[in-house]
This record gives structure tokens, C-alpha cells and sequence, in this order.
């Protein structure tokens, strides 16, 4: 055989289909179904773009986030044959979108990382506890008028509003994987105390979730550990709490009582009067003075060093977030959708693909027997793009089987230990700029800074 024959050869094997066929695909397509179903949108006419071809639309929009919408669709092959041939109307595209709404994703969203995200943390539990993490951020979404109305932008004071009205997203993690257990979208007025509220009833029984200060209250800290069995919470008191010492537990650890305000208590008469807790305090190495942790794992068999070493596993969830919008969405102004519903689907979008590369790296790390956060989600997600980009599909839902074929190449990309003795102040890296920003036709312009020409 000739040398190009034998490379033609290989090609063919690599885009064989045959290999998958005992692989159980991520995203079992009755979970597909069973989203459409809930949400009332299943195709029921023949279209080039029915609507479970479309819920892998949005997904692969957040995977090829470098292509337009149109490209992703035919990189895919999503769009079915029609009757006499032809390209696929461009109108097409944000049509099917508009039919399929925002619901059938979130719905998608929450089956597939109720699967993923609560058998990982079992599998990385600590102490027979499942670890979870959960803070909120924001997402930059298109100047429209339907965004500004719905979504709103931040005040920044003496610097005027944002330039782009911002989407709030709460989210669960599961730490030591990464993968999203649940999550809330919102406008930005919303808080994120309001927008965390659904999600406590996520968490599972024999957990542990660790919150920032910002979640520091009796309403956040009764409903994680009240509603349901063994769940523990674990947070940074705030510079100004107080407490009554009930028991030293031993040096710089101790029992104690906090009080619920009257305040609180007026909003949610359920509340207790006080709250009995561990209170733990640490000098950390860029900390100015001393820090206090509060955790509802009062136990002594929980070790004092344990717990204040979990709490830094917090910054998970800030890496994830890194993770979404640095990489995945490479960090672009705003994410591609103008109207409130597409803004909405589209993130359900974007944590889906997330969760699908997280996912894939923790299977090859369960193979290596390294931790999943060993591996580099930046090197991971460039070879889930490379195999996506290669190979045309016959069908969307061959996607899940081809990135499990990425597996060794992931592995590829593991990262060396974590160095725990590094330590990265925050600081601030962008100067704002001193030019006027941009306003819309209908605001006031800023009034102008003299320059030294303009005064001569």
C-alpha cells in the first residue's frame, strides 16, 4: 500500500463511527425528550432544524464560541436535508431558537448536573461528606433594549452606569470537580441572596457547602443545615459579628452562640432566636489581622486544621467562573443573544457545555487516578474543540461519545500538583480610562474633561 493510501486509511479509521457504539453517551438523548416534553416544545412538524437539533445549537454555541451561529450549525450538521435540497434560509436559525425558548435548557441543564455533579462530589466526598461551594457573578449581555429593560445595568457611582447591561448568575459547584450542581439567572437588581434561595433545596443529605461572607445570615446558614440531614455549612464571619462563648474547644477554637436580629427574625418568624456554632480562628498569610470562621461542624472530630484548610477550597468556584468566562467564552464584551429569553437560553447553553468539558476531565482523571482538578481545562477544552472542528456528525447526539474519545488526549494536558505557599494578593490590573464612554442617543453626554490643547 502506497504511503498516501495508508494515510487515507487512517483517517478512515479515525472518523469510524463503529468505536462508539458501546459507549454510553453523556447526554442520554431521552433526557433530550424529557426537557422538550416538560416545556411543551417538541417538534411536531418536520423542520431543518427540529428542536432537539437545537438544544444542540446552544450548546455548541458556547463550544464554538469563535464561529457564527450559522458556521456552528453546519460544523455540526445539524440542520436536516430539505425536501429539494438547498442552504438553510439564514432566518432559520434564530427562528428555531425563538421556538425553542429558554426552559427546555434550563431543564436539560438541571437533569444532566443532578447526575454529574452529585455523583462526582460523592466520589471526592471528605470525611463521608460531599463538598459544595456557592457564590454568584455576573455575565455581560448585549446593549439592547429588551436586555436593558429586563437585565438593567450596574450604577458605578461618580463613573456613570455600565456600558452593557449585566445578567446575575448564582450558582452550586461541586469543588474538587468543578461541575455545576444547580443555578439561578437573573437581572441584576436581584440579589444574590434572593436568586441562591431556590437552590438550598439542591443540596444534598451528608454535605458540606462552603459560602462566601457575602452569604453571611441566619436565613442562608438555618436553611442549609435544616433542610435535610447532616447538612453542614461553613463561612467567614464578617469583621463586625459577635457572639457569646458557650465552650473552648481548644486553642483558637471554639462553641458558641450567635443571635438572630430582630430584623431577620420580623422577615422569617421560623428563624431561631440564636444559633450555636464552631467558631475557628486563623491568621492567613495576606490577611492584615486575624480571621474567624463559622461552621455548623461542631464535632470534635472534625479537626480545627481540616476546616480552615476546606474553606480555601472555596476559590473553586471562583476558578470555575474563570473557567466560563475567560476560557469558554474568551472573555469576549457580551455573550451573542439580544432578548431576554435568547440571553437566558443561552447561558443554560454555556453551563451545559461547561459541565460536558468538566465532565470529560474528570473521567480521564478517574483513569490517571489524579485528582480532575490536576487537569488543564484550557488544554482540555482547545481538544474538545479540535475533535468538534475535524469531524462532521450525522447525528448531534454523537457529540457526548466523540468528546469521551478526547479522553487520553486530555490526559495529556495534566497540570502538576497545586503549590498551596504561592500567594496572589488581589489587586487591581486595569486602570479605568479617562476618556468619556460611549453613551446611547437617549442619555446625557458626560460633560468633557479640559485637556491641556483644548485649554490653550
Amino acid at each position: 500500500m502506497s504511503s498516501l493510501a495508508a494515510k487515507l486509511a487512517e483517517c478512515a479509521e479515525f472518523t469510524e463511527r463503529t468505536d462508539f457504539a458501546r459507549v454510553q453517551q453523556s447526554i442520554d438523548s431521552a433526557w433530550i425528550d424529557e426537557a422538550l416534553a416538560a416545556s411543551g416544545t417538541v417538534s411536531v412538524r418536520r423542520r431543518r432544524l427540529p428542536a432537539e437539533q437545537v438544544v444542540w445549537l446552544v450548546v455548541g454555541m458556547a463550544l464554538l464560541r469563535n464561529l457564527p451561529i450559522r458556521e456552528v450549525v453546519s460544523r455540526l450538521g445539524l440542520a436536516l436535508p430539505g425536501p429539494q435540497g438547498g442552504t438553510l434560509a439564514r432566518s432559520a436559525i434564530p427562528q428555531a431558537r425563538q421556538r425553542l425558548g429558554d426552559e427546555p435548557m434550563k431543564v436539560l441543564f438541571e437533569r444532566c448536573a443532578r447526575t454529574w455533579a452529585l455523583t462526582s462530589a460523592q466520589a471526592h466526598a471528605w470525611m463521608g461528606l460531599s463538598l459544595f461551594a456557592m457564590d454568584g457573578s455576573t455575565l455581560r449581555v448585549p446593549d439592547s433594549e429588551e436586555n436593558r429593560a429586563f437585565y438593567g445595568l450596574a450604577s458605578g457611582g461618580d463613573r456613570g452606569d455600565s456600558g452593557y447591561p449585566l445578567a446575575r448568575l448564582v450558582a452550586l459547584m461541586a469543588v474538587r470537580s468543578h461541575l455545576l450542581l444547580a443555578a439561578s439567572i437573573g437581572p441584576y437588581a436581584e440579589g444574590e441572596h434572593s436568586l441562591a434561595k431556590p437552590l438550598w433545596d439542591e443540596i444534598p443529605d451528608h454535605s458540606l457547602t462552603i459560602v462566601d461572607k457575602g452569604f453571611f445570615g441566619a436565613q442562608v446558614l438555618v436553611g442549609i443545615h435544616g433542610g435535610g440531614v447532616n447538612r453542614h455549612w461553613l463561612v467567614r464571619a464578617k469583621r463586625k459579628t459577635t457572639w457569646r462563648v458557650i465552650q473552648s474547644l481548644g486553642k483558637q477554637d471554639k462553641l458558641v452562640e450567635l443571635t438572630v436580629s430582630k430584623a431577620a427574625r420580623a422577615k422569617d418568624p421560623s428563624l431561631p432566636a440564636t444559633i450555636v456554632c464552631r467558631a475557628i480562628e486563623y491568621q492567613h498569610a495576606d490577611s492584615k489581622g486575624p480571621q474567624w470562621l463559622l461552621t455548623s461542624l461542631v464535632d470534635a472530630v472534625y479537626a480545627r486544621s481540616d476546616i480552615v484548610g476546606l474553606y480555601h477550597e472555596r476559590w473553586e468556584i471562583e476558578l470555575g467562573y474563570d473557567e466560563i468566562k475567560t476560557h469558554l467564552l474568551e472573555r469576549e464584551e457580551s455573550i451573542r443573544s439580544r432578548t431576554q429569553t435568547g440571553v437566558a437560553q443561552e447561558i443554560w447553553g454555556i453551563m451545559i457545555a461547561y459541565n460536558l468539558v468538566r465532565l470529560e476531565m474528570e473521567r480521564a482523571a478517574d483513569e490517571a487516578r489524579i485528582e480532575p482538578r490536576r487537569i488543564s481545562f484550557v488544554g482540555a477544552l482547545r481538544a474538545i474543540r479540535d475533535e468538534l472542528l475535524w469531524c462532521s456528525l450525522d447525528s448531534p447526539g454523537t457529540i457526548p461519545q466523540r468528546l469521551r474519545r478526547l479522553r487520553q488526549r486530555v490526559l495529556d494536558e495534566r497540570l502538576p500538583p497545586r503549590r498551596s505557599e504561592r500567594r496572589y494578593p488581589r489587586a487591581v490590573k486595569v486602570k479605568m480610562s479617562n476618556y468619556a464612554k460611549k453613551r446611547r442617543p437617549t442619555e446625557q453626554p458626560e460633560a468633557a474633561t479640559p485637556t491641556t490643547e483644548s485649554a490653550n
